[in-house]
C-alpha cells in the first residue's frame, strides 16, 4: 500500500511548520488505553450507518485489536449488523458461517482461519482475528439466524475459488445450469489457475474471458426460484456474489497488466458494490463496520490518489451515503514491528518499523505526546498548516524500510481524509497462525506471544 512520492517538498514544509501543527493538534488528543476511552468516538459516530476503520499497515497487532474493541461496542451497543473486511469473499464467508454457528462450519476460529492459504495469509489468519471471531460467535449464540452479525470479505482476488463456488452451488440447485457455468468458465482452463498468466495472455492477444464470466453471472441472477432452496436467500446471495467476484476479478487482472489507475478503481469499485449489496441483504437501515487499509478507508480526494485518477472506498461511501451517515477512522504509529514480506509472495517475517520521518504526521503525533491517543481530527481548525498535505505513512503487505525516504508515505490533508485517528506510539507485529520469521533473527520484547 505504500505510495511513492517526492518527499523533499513535504519535509521542507514539515521543518517550517511542524511546531505549529503540533500545537494545533494537541488540544484534540485524548487518551487511548481502555474501552471507555472510545466513548468520544462512539459519540462522534452517533447514528452513522457506515463506520470504516483503517490501518496504517497490514501486520500490526494494535490496529487489529483496537478495531476489534470498537467493533464489539458497535455491534453490542449500537446494533451494527455486519463486519466487511479487505479479504477474499470465499475465505471470509467460511468465517461468516462459523460466527453464525451454521452446520459443519468448523470446530474453532483458529481452525477456520488456518485454512486461509492465499498470500498474504497473515492478514486474516492471525490470533487477533481469531479472538474477535470467537467473541462474535458467542455474541450471536441464541439469536435468531437473521439477527446474527456477519463477517464478509469485500475483495476481488479469488477468481478461481469463486468460480468453483458458483458451480458447486448450481450443482445443488440446478445441475443443468451448473453444466452451462462450467462450459463458460472453461475459457480460463489454459491458464492453470494463474491469474497473472491470464492477465499477460490478454495483454498480448486481444481476447479475454470477459463474456464467459458475464454470462455465468447473468444466469445465476436469473435463478430467482433458487432463493427458497438450499440455504435460502443468503445461500443464493453467496453464490451470486461469487459470480460477481469472478466477473470483476477478470476485469481487475486484465486492467492490472496494462498499468494505470484502472485496476485500483475496479478493485475499490467492487468493494463498494459488495458493501452496498450486503447492506441491502441486511435490510433497510442496516449498519456496517468496514476493516481495510487506510489507503482504502481515508477519502482519496484528500491524498495524491485523486491526481492519479484513483478513487477509493471511503470517498465513494461518503459520496453515496452522505457524510452524516459515514465515519472514516484512520490509524497511525510512530515505530515498532510489523509483519510483511520483502516482495510479493515472499515469506512473511517480522520487520522493524523505524521512527516516522521528520515532518510526517507520524513525527507530528509523536511530538504531540509519546503516548497512545484518539484524535477527532475532523474537528481540527481549518488552518493553512492543517489543510496543507503532509506525509502519512502507509505500509502494505510488501515493506522495505530502507525506502522510507523515497516512499511509504501518502501526502494527506488529515482533517479531511478522516473523521478520527487512532495513534499508537509504539506497535508490535501481529500474531500469525502460520510460521513467521523473527525480527533480524532475534526475539525482541515486542515479538507476539502465542505462536
Amino acid at each position: 500500500m505504500g505510495r511513492r512520492l517526492s518527499l523533499d517538498r513535504f519535509a521542507e514544509r514539515g521543518v517550517e511548520d511542524t511546531a505549529r501543527v503540533v500545537e494545533q493538534l494537541r488540544p484534540l488528543a485524548r487518551p487511548l488505553a481502555t474501552d471507555a476511552d472510545l466513548d468520544p468516538l462512539l459519540a462522534r459516530i452517533g447514528d452513522a450507518r457506515y463506520v470504516l476503520l483503517g490501518e496504517a499497515t497490514h501486520g500490526t497487532s494494535e490496529f487489529y485489536t483496537w478495531r476489534e474493541r470498537l467493533t464489539r461496542r458497535l455491534i453490542a451497543e449500537r446494533g451494527f449488523d455486519f463486519v466487511a473486511v479487505e479479504g477474499d469473499w470465499p475465505d471470509c464467508y467460511r468465517v461468516n458461517r462459523y460466527v453464525k454457528s451454521l452446520p459443519d462450519s468448523g470446530a474453532s476460529a483458529v481452525e477456520v482461519l488456518s485454512a486461509f492459504d492465499r498470500w498474504p495469509t497473515w492478514m486474516w489468519a492471525n490470533r487477533e482475528v481469531a479472538a474477535f471471531a470467537e467473541w462474535l460467535r458467542a455474541h450471536n449464540a441464541g439469536r435468531a439466524e437473521d439477527a446474527r452479525a456477519g463477517f464478509y470479505g469485500l475483495d476481488v482476488y479469488s477468481l478461481w475459488d469463486s468460480m468453483r463456488a458458483v458451480t458447486s452451488y448450481l450443482d445443488r440447485v440446478d445441475p443443468a445450469a451448473a453444466g452451462r457455468a462450467r462450459r463458460a468458465y472453461e475459457c480460463f482452463a489454459p491458464y492453470g489457475e494463474d491469474e497473472h498468466e491470464y492477465a499477460r495472455a490478454t495483454a498480448m492477444v486481444p481476447t479475454s474471458c470477459e463474456q464467459a464470466v458475464v454470462r455465468a453471472l447473468a444466469e445465476l441472477r436469473a435463478r430467482a426460484t433458487a432463493l427458497a432452496v438450499d440455504g435460502g436467500r443468503e445461500a443464493h446471495f453467496e453464490a451470486e456474489q461469487n459470480a460477481l467476484v469472478a466477473r470483476n476479478a477478470e476485469r481487475y487482472y486484465r486492467a492490472m497488466v496494462r498499468g494505470g489507475p484502472a485496476s485500483w478503481n475496479v478493485r475499490d469499485g467492487h468493494m463498494v458494490e459488495t458493501l452496498d449489496r450486503l447492506a441491502a441483504l441486511h435490510g433497510a437501515g442496516a449498519k456496517a463496520v468496514v476493516w481495510e487499509h487506510n489507503t482504502h478507508v481515508g477519502d482519496a480526494r484528500y491524498t495524491d490518489m485523486a491526481a492519479d485518477g484513483e478513487f477509493n472506498v471511503g470517498q465513494r461511501v461518503r459520496e453515496l451515503h452522505g457524510e452524516d451517515s459515514v465515519v472514516l477512522v484512520g490509524f497511525s504509529t510512530h515505530r515498532g514491528t510489523v509483519v510483511a514480506g520483502d516482495e510479493w509472495g515472499a515469506p512473511m517475517r517480522a520487520m522493524r518499523v523505524p521512527p516516522g520521518r521528520e515532518g510526517s504526521y507520524e513525527d507530528v503525533l509523536h511530538r504531540v505526546g509519546a503516548d497512545d491517543k484518539l484524535l477527532l481530527v475532523g474537528d481540527a481548525p481549518p488552518t493553512p498548516e492543517l489543510l496543507a498535505p503532509r506525509g502519512h505513512r502507509a505500509i502494505g503487505v510488501v515493506y522495505r524500510a530502507q525506502h522510507e525516504r523515497f516512499g511509504n508515505y501518502v501526502p494527506t490533508v488529515l482533517p479531511r481524509r478522516y473523521d478520527a485517528l487512532l495513534y499508537v506510539d509504539e506497535t508490535r507485529a501481529l500474531s500469525p497462525l502460520h510460521p513467521v520469521e523473527r525480527v533480524d533473527g532475534d526475539a525482541p520484547e515486542t515479538w507476539p506471544t502465542g505462536m
